[in-house]
This record gives structure tokens, C-alpha cells and sequence, in this order.
């Protein structure tokens, strides 16, 4: 891959240390994007060393992001979305799928990374309907109160998506009570959307490969990358109502098309599911 865009550019974003790997860059590497550092490629070949088919899984979690926002916006016709730890711009972000189905749809995209709010800052650019708030999504008052700030109607039903971000606040940070405070300050009608990589803790060989991906992800430039238990990530669903087919493989949840045969096995380490709450 080429120099990224900034770097090549000589333009570092302030706050920007492009010595260090960031979650949001890793995933546009995985995605062959254009806006990450040598240390984010870094990261990527150390886990395709491990699992050379892990950018596949990067490419089902963009493509259910996007099915599961036509399903929010045109099916059940949500006019908010929140998506925390939305990252990099991808080749159809949240605002363009739901546009896709709906012209009415407010979506407020939640990020700290520094290099991430510069892209979010020039989305606010091109649309009067599409928001960018600096804010920890380990803290939802926080990100709550930045969304109402920016124009959310915390007395409608909304979407919150958590894709793949779950996986990166450590255990001692307590994922499952943030989700629960998320989930308590969501109207009656809403939905919450969720991906996290997954360990089926069973002692075969998925199992294995988990937790050699984690080590690397862990013990390297990234920092973190927790597989967790199905039950694990389930309790970041209580108090909501599963919509079928439930906490699942990313490429069985609505898929556009048939199955294309057997999975590859690291696209069953990535499970997700919509939850409603009643």
C-alpha cells in the first residue's frame, strides 16, 4: 500500500501520533483504506500472519453496518441514528445507506480519535442531517448529552450502533454496564446494533485461533481486542428483544443474497445482532 494521505502529504492532524497504532486506522487498513500509518499496517500484517483471511471480516462488518441502517431507516423507518465509534470513512458510511432508504434520517456519528474527527468535521459539510461529536462512548451521559446538544430528540425511538467497538473497552471499564446505561436512557421503540469478536471457548481449533488473534491485538501496537463468550456478549442485549435471526454470524444476519457456501473460520469469530427495546 501506498503512503497514507496524510502522512504522505506531510500533514499529521494535530493530536495525531502516527507512532502509535489506532483502532479507527487498523480497520481502514484492513479495509485497504487510504487514512492509516505505517504502524497501523503494522498491526495488519501481524494478524494476517495469523488469520490471512481477516480483512474478510472487516468487509462483513461494513456490509452488515450498512444492511442493518436500511433496516433502522426503511424498514422501521427510524428518523435517528447514533453510531458510536464510527471510524474512518468507508466506501458507504451510515448516512449514505440510510439516505439510500429514507431523505429524513439524522445520524450522529461519536468518536475521539483525532484523526477521525477531521473526516467528521467535513461530513458536518455535506450534510444538514449528519453530526459529529467528540465523546468517549465508554460514557454515555457523555454521548447522550452531545446528541441533544447537537439536535437528538431523546423522547423518540432511535437506532445506537456499537459495531465492533465493544471489543476494544477492557473488562475493568465494565462493557456490559455501559451498555446498560446506554440501553436505560433509550426510548421504548428503539433499537440497539451490535458486533464484537467472538470465542466459542469450546477447546477446538476457533477457540485457538481467538486467542492467538487476541494476543496479538492485546500485547501489540493496538492495545486491545477482546473475544468474549457468546453469553458475554449477549448481556449487552439485556432488556432488549433479539429481531430474528438473533446474536449471529454477521453474513446470515439479513443477507442481500444467498449464502455463498461454508464460511471461512474467522468470519465465525465475528457474531453480532439488533435487539429492540419493548
Amino acid at each position: 500500500m501506498a503512503e497514507t494521505s496524510p502522512k504522505a502529504a506531510g500533514r499529521v492532524p494535530v493530536g495525531v501520533d502516527p507512532t502509535r497504532a489506532s483502532i479507527a486506522r487498523v480497520y481502514d487498513a484492513m479495509l485497504n483504506g487510504k487514512d492509516n500509518y505505517e504502524i497501523d499496517r503494522e498491526v495488519k500484517r501481524a494478524l494476517l500472519a495469523t488469520a490471512p483471511e481477516l480483512e474478510t471480516i472487516a468487509r462483513d462488518n461494513r456490509q452488515w453496518l450498512i444492511r442493518v441502517t436500511r433496516f433502522l431507516a426503511g424498514t422501521i423507518e427510524l428518523g435517528q441514528i447514533i453510531d458510536c465509534g464510527a471510524g474512518l470513512p468507508g466506501a458507504e458510511n451510515t448516512h449514505e445507506a440510510a439516505s439510500r432508504v429514507s431523505s429524513d434520517v439524522h445520524v450522529y456519528y461519536v468518536d475521539n480519535d483525532p484523526l477521525v474527527a477531521v473526516h467528521g468535521r467535513a461530513l458536518l459539510e455535506g450534510s444538514d442531517r449528519t453530526y459529529f461529536l467528540e465523546a468517549d462512548l465508554t460514557k454515555p451521559d457523555e454521548v447522550f448529552a452531545a446528541a441533544a446538544e447537537a439536535g437528538f430528540d431523546r423522547g423518540e425511538p432511535a437506532g445506537l450502533m456499537q459495531v465492533s467497538t465493544l471489543h476494544h473497552v477492557h473488562d475493568d471499564l465494565g462493557p456490559v454496564e455501559i451498555m446498560q446505561r446506554y440501553i436505560d436512557q433509550l426510548p421504548s421503540g428503539s433499537y440497539v446494533a451490535l458486533t464484537h469478536f467472538f470465542d466459542p471457548e469450546d477447546g477446538g481449533p476457533l477457540s485457538a485461533l481467538a486467542g492467538r488473534l487476541q494476543e496479538i491485538m492485546v500485547s501489540g501496537p493496538m492495545g486491545s481486542g477482546c473475544f468474549r463468550t457468546r453469553s458475554e456478549i449477549a448481556a449487552m442485549f439485556d432488556g432488549l428483544e433479539f429481531v430474528q435471526p438473533g446474536l449471529t454470524v454477521l453474513p446470515d444476519w439479513w443477507p442481500d443474497a444467498p449464502g455463498a457456501g461454508e464460511l471461512l473460520d474467522v468470519q465465525r469469530l465475528l457474531i453480532g445482532g439488533l435487539g429492540r427495546k419493548p
